[in-house]
């Protein structure tokens, strides 16, 4: 498979903010600071109807296993469903959790072996949307003007970010995240989540909002 990257280290347009629609802001914030995460998100009320897979994940890029087994413990003692246990895979090690309000998360690292004890720290945190066309969908966000960091045919794509930008965005095949995440693809209903940035108001074609 050809990687395909492009020449530009900043994007034209950035992400300020990821917000979460919770059925309890108070009941979220208190999860969040205790898992690590609040100054990376935002949260306000919703009760928008929601079943199943939302499409999307919100995964912790850090060091080493050790760290990955912090956040993921601390998210757990929080309130946290388990989807899947932190484990070694070809590409690293990694699990996956499920906030109280349904959002999911996932920490991995692409060391196998730990180096150290755990550091607490978040290298980057990246926004995986689910998308059933990822040409099509990566196309749309460039004509909004974000830049290609990195893509893999019509697998994955990853939208360059600058240093005030909280998340990174990428989009990945959503039947494929949902197999990677360890639920079922089906879902209905309000995304519960909407994206900040300096591109203005729009909906893309998955259903994702951005503001």
């Amino acid at each position: 498979m050809v990687m395909a990257t492009t020449a530009s280290t900043a994007a034209a347009v950035s992400i300020t903010s990821v917000t979460l629609e919770v059925p309890d802001p108070e009941a979220a914030a208190r999860f969040y600071t205790a898992f690590g995460v609040n100054t990376y998100i935002r949260l306000r009320a919703s009760e928008a109807p929601s079943t199943g897979f939302r499409g999307f994940t919100l995964a912790l890029t850090v060091s080493r296993p050790a760290t990955v087994d912090s956040f993921l413990g601390a998210a757990v003692d929080a309130g946290a469903t388990v989807l899947k246990p932190a484990a070694k895979s070809l590409w690293g090690y990694g699990g996956v959790v499920q906030a109280p309000d349904g959002t999911i998360w996932k920490a991995a690292t692409p060391e196998k072996k730990d180096s150290g004890p755990a550091t607490g720290e978040i290298d980057e945190i990246v926004l995986l949307l689910g998308v059933e066309d990822v040409k099509a969908g990566k196309q749309f966000y460039v004509d909004r003007g974000l830049a290609v960091a990195r893509s893999f045919g019509g697998k994955y794509a990853e939208f360059a970010s600058d240093e005030s930008s909280p998340v990174k965005l990428a989009l990945y095949k959503r039947r494929g995240l949902a197999k990677d995440l360890g639920v079922p693809a089906d879902g209905t209903g309000s995304r519960r989540i909407v994206v900040g940035s300096t591109a203005g108001p729009f909906t893309d074609p998955d259903g994702y909002v951005w503001e």
